[in-house]
């Protein structure tokens, strides 16, 4: 066993008994439905399926961050253990989270003089942020050092693709993320766009196709083209989905019949409460290690 702590935040969206299975320890986001504040505990206070219902439904939705007294706590109870801690963190390009596991880091070394709590940005949201937290257990569990586990974290993050695409344009007219105009009219041409997470953490449109079963394709080339080796890819493949299982499983049988090399079966995730309560239902994202992200 290592004498370190991992963690991230729960917006790394893997399921409890994931990061239970790999010794990765979480700290939970918030988010507040209809009025009601629930942590987000990776579907176990409300189930996805509820949840995104509920979006469907019409409830209003609110997110907020871990803030710096409940990160003091939290790493306040490893230092008192004589542990210290690698808490890497959702992306700055999306939240300010960063901010506050750094303010409270510093509180609690000035607590526990001779612990080390370093705080990355993972640059990365959802199961993507996921797999790069997964690798780093693989290094840890390996007897990776905390200080080079840190500096391979910085060094490999951005290493980790991120791409997405939405069948529903809803929830991102009504986040101000695409105009009124643009999501009618997309709506009525049926356009999904693709996205991805550019070298500063943020979630960038970068095209835009009429119909599921194109973009489906299109997501694939794209890992094609950027993943470690083609198609002869050897590495993990996770994709999060918003309650759309089937165009997950879709985008997951065709990365399976493409990279026969790959380590294990693609894993399919929920996008969890907090990256949810933004995108709403429809959204599937495919996440990859390959060549860096330069913009």
């Amino acid at each position: 066993m290592s004498d370190y702590v991992l963690s991230c935040c729960s917006t790394a969206d893997l399921t409890k008994e994931h990061f239970e299975q790999r010794d990765i320890h979480y700290i939970c986001f918030h988010f507040a439905l209809n009025g009601v504040d629930y942590p987000d505990d990776l579907g176990q206070s409300i189930s996805f399926d509820s949840f995104y219902q509920a979006m469907a439904d019409g409830a209003e939705t609110r997110t907020s961050q871990v803030n710096v007294q409940e990160f003091e706590a939290y790493f306040s109870r490893f230092a008192a253990e004589g542990k210290d801690v690698l808490h890497i963190t959702l992306s700055s390009g999306i939240s300010g989270v960063i901010n506050s596991a750094q303010s409270a880091a510093a509180l609690v070394m000035e607590q526990y003089p001779g612990r080390k709590i370093y705080v990355v940005d993972g640059l990365g949201a959802s199961s993507g942020y996921g797999l790069l937290i997964d690798r780093l257990a693989d290094l840890r569990d390996e007897g990776m050092e905390i200080d080079a586990l840190r500096d391979w974290a910085e060094e490999h993050r951005l290493n980790l693709h991120h791409w997405f695409f939405s069948t529903d344009l809803t929830f991102y007219v009504k986040g101000g993320r695409i105009s009124k105009a643009a999501g009618w009219f997309g709506g009525i041409m049926k356009i999904c766009p693709l996205l991805n997470m550019d070298d500063l953490g943020r979630l960038i449109p970068r095209e835009k196709h009429r119909g599921k079963k194109r973009v489906i394709r299109t997501i694939v080339d794209r890992m094609a083209e950027h993943a470690e080796g083609g198609l002869a890819y050897s590495g993990k493949c996770y994709i999060s989905n918003s309650a759309c299982y089937d165009d997950a499983r879709a985008v997951a049988d065709l990365v399976e019949a493409r990279f026969p090399n790959l380590n294990g079966r693609v894993e399919i995730n929920h996008v969890g409460t907090t990256i949810g309560s933004h995108t709403g239902p429809g959204t599937v994202a495919l996440f990859f290690w390959g060549d860096k992200r330069v913009r």
